[in-house]
């Protein structure tokens, strides 16, 4: 199939699919249905199959709950990767929620949308801890803007601070998620290759979406790494600095085949949680 044949017939099915399922959640919403909080896994997993996204899982989400999964950013398309994995709601920037149509099925998965000025963190941070009072699972980004793929950026620490322990919420468990685009059509991606998935400086957000789906089958390798505490890392920036470290280790290994050396979770015995050593097809 030709790349100009590709897009047109992925981007027709990608909005039939989309536009049949945003009622459904919307009404969910409407009614408080609790599967409105499963749906969306269900979406993306198809959204993955129609984009050409084939997902290597390494390791196991943590079934535990409220969590907060911290994550290396790519490109928008980490969304849909993420969001077929974990039932949960991601934390955006405030000015994803007036995109078209991306903000509205932000604002339909609940979508914790914050603004990441420095003068607003405690305000955002009480905002996340809200909806873990709630016992939800939420996905942070914590390099606070996408990058070129090859390694993570510096993690800000403020928004960990949601992970500690208030009044009636119980403790939350913040795993590290390593992300990495690793093969096109069985072929590994290189630095030339990677700003295909890569969105990141000035690009434009149309550009190279249209660019992007007219690709092959794109092989995106996703770890779920050793889960830990905030009460077990001492601090923020020592709990931003662990998942930092086991997300640059998993990038690593999946883009170059060197494993970094890993941090230790700092109480593996009591709450770590075991994760598989192989990759294996999860769409």
């Amino acid at each position: 199939m030709s790349s100009s044949a590709r897009r047109t017939a992925r981007l027709a099915a990608y909005l039939i699919w989309t536009l049949s399922l945003m009622p459904i959640q919307w009404a969910g919403l409407a009614l408080g249905c609790r599967w409105v909080e499963t749906l969306p896994a269900f979406y993306h997993r198809r959204c993955c199959r129609i984009l050409g996204f084939r997902v290597c899982l390494i390791g196991t989400p943590t079934a535990k709950r409220p969590a907060l999964f911290a994550a290396n950013h790519v490109s928008y398309t980490d969304v849909t990767v993420l969001g077929s994995l974990i039932p949960g709601s991601f934390i955006a920037k405030a000015e994803v929620a007036k995109w078209p149509l991306f903000g509205w099925l932000a604002k339909l998965q609940r979508t914790v949308f914050v603004d990441r000025q420095i003068r607003n963190a405690a305000v955002q941070r009480d905002a996340i801890s809200e909806r873990l009072l709630d016992g939800d699972a939420l996905i942070l980004f914590p390099e606070g803007t996408s990058g070129d793929g090859n390694r993570p950026l510096p993690f800000k620490s403020a928004l960990f601070g949601a992970a500690e322990k208030k009044g009636k919420i119980g403790a939350v468990v913040v795993q590290p998620v390593s992300l990495a685009y690793t093969r096109l059509d069985g072929i590994p991606i290189g630095r030339f290759l990677r700003p295909f998935f890569s969105w990141y400086g000035a690009v434009g957000l149309v550009p190279h979406l249209w660019r992007m789906i007219g690709l092959g089958t794109v092989e995106v390798v996703v770890q779920f790494h050793p889960p830990t505490f905030l009460a077990d890392c001492g601090s923020r920036k020592a709990l931003a600095d662990y998942c930092h470290e086991r997300i640059a280790g998993g990038m690593a290994g999946a883009l170059f085949g060197r494993p970094q050396p890993m941090p230790k979770p700092p109480r593996p015995t009591a709450r770590g949680e075991s994760i598989t050593s192989q990759p294996k097809a999860a769409a």
